[in-house]
């Protein structure tokens, strides 16, 4: 190999500057691809977010924990107890609705929680 052939290691090319060149006629580019004057923000406009200050603190009543948490135990009880034949009636889906349905009311009671 001649040794005009090789590169030279202390020569290197940029990055993504091909051996092609512009022909004639054709502009230069900038390597800008959305043109200048685009999306402006305005200047009053913060980046961050603030959130509202609130007018007063929601505080739940003593009743709304204590409800919760009675249905959603109920439930669990009567469900069980359908399991061991314990309730009136032996086994039937009913008491397994009953008891859902409790375990249901407990979870929407608790989403008004405060």
């Amino acid at each position: 190999m001649a040794r005009s052939e090789r590169s030279n290691p202390k020569i290197k090319e940029a990055p993504g500057k091909g051996a092609r060149k512009p022909g004639p006629g054709s502009r230069p580019t900038t390597g800008r691809v959305t043109p200048k004057g685009g999306h402006q923000v305005a200047p009053t406009m913060s980046g961050r977010y603030t959130p509202p200050v609130p007018r007063e603190v929601k505080v739940s009543p003593r009743w709304v924990p204590v409800l919760m948490f009675a249905l959603l135990l109920g439930g669990m009880f009567v469900i069980i107890a359908n399991y061991l034949e314990v309730l009136p009636g032996n086994a039937k889906n009913t008491y397994l609705f009953v008891g859902l349905g409790m375990i249901t009311a407990g979870f929407i009671t608790a989403t008004k929680y405060r």
